[in-house]
């Protein structure tokens, strides 16, 4: 196996020493780019950058040419798994992603099978390996999916939800429903991930985004328990390197402990807990990604740098952190605002590693 040639970002998730604080961004590949629109509109549409190999892999590579980032991430949609359900995925201008048959049938629910992801979802794994090759061993490439409980919303709502009010009604009123939905969407979402891995992926990630819609018994009733399924399944070591996971909850940090506990490598952390408290609760049991606000980055360049340096401060010293934004970076930032951000990343952590 060809060593890469910068793995500081694999080595901040294991916990391991590192030289500076590595620093990515969630949607790092996306509108904020020119190139990247200039790509999107070749595709034709969303669905049809996301399903071609080749556009996939030029719209991944994009940031890392402009920043000097310290992890490539697949460019994909979390919506993929239940578009190969047979969920008839499209999107509409302005209006986000759409289903043609949402989920609100329990004979519809009971016929959900789990998609081969090799043959339903080949185009990612073409898309994973053609990365792979792409970036020839400069930076590690992450992998990653929706979570169990933020894949039943958007196939139980029909698409996005101001409160998710069809499917947390289903979690009240007929809760076998939707556990039936979850054990299908985690058994998909971890065949996914491993077939990811055995394509390519050096790290998985899993994006939990409407977790935190939930009271704390449903959470862990909904979302971790089946977050635990997943880790409980997932390949941790392959070609003889260990394979770290990052687990995300947008609005978690009530429950910072207890992701803690499933077995993840990494918790990523939205911008509204400070970076610090989250280090002190959940001790030296999983490394921290996070956390400014990508409101930040609206900001001036110097601006940009001082809040960089007020995470890292409250970080401290020592091992385990993996910058980014507490949510995907904004289509309207611009792009010489996240290389102020990185820039300063890069500068600023050194002294905390020394």
């Amino acid at each position: 196996m060809t060593p890469l040639k910068n793995d500081t970002f694999l080595r901040a998730l294991l916990r391991q020493p590192t030289e500076y604080t590595p620093v990515w961004m969630m949607r790092q590949a996306g509108r904020y780019l020119p190139e990247y629109n200039q790509t999107r509109a070749r595709a034709g549409d969303f669905m049809g950058l996301c399903t071609s190999p080749d556009l996939a892999t030029e719209a991944t590579l994009q940031p890392l040419a402009r920043f000097p980032l310290d992890a490539a991430i697949l460019f994909s949609d979390i919506l993929t798994i239940p578009d190969a359900m047979g969920l008839g995925l499209y999107f509409s201008t302005g209006e986000g992603p759409k289903f043609e048959r949402p989920l609100r049938q329990a004979r519809d629910i009971l016929a959900l099978a789990v998609p081969d992801p090799n043959i339903e979802l080949g185009y990612v794994m073409a898309a994973v390996r053609q990365i792979r090759q792409a970036l020839d061993n400069t930076v590690p490439l992450i992998g990653f999916s929706g979570s169990p409980f933020t894949l039943a919303c958007y196939m139980v709502e029909g698409g996005g939800s101001p409160d998710f009010s069809l499917v947390k009604t289903m979690l009240y009123d007929r809760p076998d429903l939707l556990h039936h939905i979850l054990d299908v969407n985690a058994r998909a979402v971890t065949a996914y991930l491993n077939a990811q891995i055995e394509a390519g992926a050096q790290a998985v990630m899993i994006f939990d985004s409407w977790g935190g819609a939930l009271s704390e018994a449903a959470y862990g009733e909904f979302s971790l328990a089946y977050l635990q399924q997943i880790m409980n399944g997932l390949i941790r070591e392959h070609d003889g390197a260990a394979i770290p996971s990052i687990v995300y909850t947008k609005g978690g940090g009530l429950w910072l402990e207890d992701i803690a506990a499933i077995g993840c490598n990494a918790i990523g952390l939205d911008w509204t807990i400070d970076i610090g408290k989250a280090r002190r609760r959940v001790g030296d049991k999983v490394a921290l990604q996070g956390n400014l606000d990508p409101v930040v980055l609206f900001s001036k360049p110097d601006t940009i740098r001082a809040e960089v340096g007020k995470v890292l401060h409250s970080y401290g010293p020592g091992n385990g952190h993996v910058f980014n934004l507490g949510h995907g970076i904004s289509q309207f930032t611009q792009p010489d605002h996240a290389a102020a951000m990185v820039e300063a990343v890069h500068e600023l952590s050194r002294p905390y590693h020394a």
